[in-house]
């Protein structure tokens, strides 16, 4: 060990009551983090109950983490919930494993099947555009939500899922609910209680289940093999030798964690980009402007993204200000050194996207909302940590290109025909959940726009 290392831990809160600390994160996690980060520092510890916990606030201190020492690190009991959910999934699954699946799923995100992709988010941005009234107010989060469970259901499965959307919505309202118990010890325990909370979590994801498995026996009776996320997931169980066969169970884990997280941290990025957009005419305006010097009336292709700056840089702003990923967590499986201290093994460690997103330190006027700041950034290559919507290193999101690609293309095919309003004295409130939600929706009044 290097002797210019302490062994003390960092510095932190120690209440006088038992639990203070568990409450007041339970309560608003990033009021309760930020404030520590601004007493004690951008290493600070803690305790969370039982559980011994580290929140990193600085770039530098975050890389180490997620890049350069990420082998030390898993998800770990954060993810313990999302396992009662998702399975063995991208998401939650470790070691040579979650290896194994990133390779046979990679190629549903490559640059040939994007090509596939932009076509099918331009069509159903389209169509939920035909089904708007000039002057009516609608629930935005609902809308794009509905849009991109389509969107995700066309290009991860090639079916039309517009039937099942009401049946997904009314079950992922329940199951979102119950994340509100993650942060308590032994969360992951009360699933086994007969609580009336845990019975509609099992019958909320039953209720997905089923749709997942029809899903899936539908296209192994079609033997259709288009190189969609699912051909690739039925292809692997046939073809991948023993080590890598999988089972309907596998195949579900993985069609079930990529579709739910295509469409729920797309739908609320853009929910909160047209948010943003209503309160910045500024902006908007220059959008506007943007869209119609490009596209002349037509619907978008992946060939405008290029041409398309100011609508990237609309949408890397929403993302700064909204990460869909507010806070990362991870598990250290041995004691690391960071900066002077030495961090015990099993510490969860956690860092914001969102606490670094809005630090003066690392952005200028943090809480203005500035899309021209991204002229002399790439809100898609940039290497640094002081910008990490969907998190970074090996475990970065695989879907961040594809989401990226979905938040352009409708917003600049939406953007063309539609305003969406802020509705005078309606407040809009967080809900922070496993993403930062808009607390009982977004409503928001249309105005078609006279070109």
């Amino acid at each position: 060990m290097d002797t210019s290392i302490k062994s003390k831990l960092p510095p932190g809160p120690k209440p006088k009551i038992p639990l203070t600390n568990l409450f007041d994160f339970r309560k608003d996690s990033l009021a309760f983090l930020k404030r520590i980060a601004d007493e004690y520092g951008d290493i600070v510890h803690f305790k969370l109950g039982l559980y011994r916990v580290v929140l990193l606030n600085h770039p530098d201190f975050i890389k180490q983490v997620l890049s350069t020492h990420n082998d030390n690190f898993v998800k770990g009991r954060p993810l313990e919930m999302a396992k009662e959910l998702m399975g063995e999934g991208l998401l939650t699954s470790e070691g040579e494993f979650h290896k194994q699946q990133s390779r046979i799923i990679q190629p549903a995100f490559s640059t040939k099947m994007m090509d596939h992709y932009g076509p099918v988010m331009t069509f159903y941005a389209n169509n939920l555009m035909k089904k708007w009234n000039d002057g009516t107010t609608i629930d935005v989060l609902s809308e794009m939500v509905e849009m991109s469970i389509e969107i995700a259901g066309k290009t991860m499965f090639s079916i039309d899922i517009k039937k099942e959307v009401p049946e997904i919505t009314q079950a992922l309202e329940k199951i979102t609910v119950l994340f509100k118990r993650i942060s308590l010890p032994f969360s992951e325990y009360l699933l086994n209680l007969p609580l009336p909370s845990t019975y509609r979590f099992y019958k909320a994801r039953t209720q997905i289940d089923d749709i997942i498995y029809r899903i899936i026996k539908a296209r192994k009776k079609s033997r259709l093999d288009n190189g969609d996320l699912l051909s690739l997931l039925l292809n692997a169980e046939v073809h991948s030798g023993t080590k890598g066969v999988l089972t309907d169970k596998q195949i579900r884990d993985e069609a079930l964690t990529l579709f739910l997280t295509a469409f729920d941290t797309t739908s609320l990025a853009l929910s909160w980009t047209w948010y943003l957009l209503s309160q910045n005419p500024e902006a908007e305006q220059k959008l506007h402007n943007e869209l119609e010097n490009v596209l002349e009336g037509r619907l978008p292709t992946i060939n405008d993204i290029p041409k398309l700056v100011y609508t990237k840089n609309i949408f890397a702003e929403s993302m700064r200000i909204y990460p869909p990923i507010y806070i990362i967590a991870r598990q250290s499986l041995e004691e690391f050194s960071i900066s002077n201290y030495m961090i015990p093994k099993g510490t969860l460690v956690l860092m914001s996207p969102y606490l670094i997103h809005h630090d003066k330190r690392f952005h200028n006027d943090p809480e203005r909302f500035n899309p021209d700041v991204w002229s002399k950034k790439n809100a898609y290559h940039q290497s640094r940590f002081d910008y990490f919507p969907f998190s970074r290193g090996a475990r970065a999101c695989i879907g961040q290109h594809y989401a990226w690609l979905e938040g352009v293309l409708v917003l600049a095919t939406i953007a063309q025909y539609w305003k969406l309003e802020r509705i005078p004295g309606n407040t809009v409130e967080i809900e922070q959940l496993i993403n930062l939600r808009p607390r009982n929706g977004l409503k928001m009044k249309l105005s078609r726009r006279k070109n």
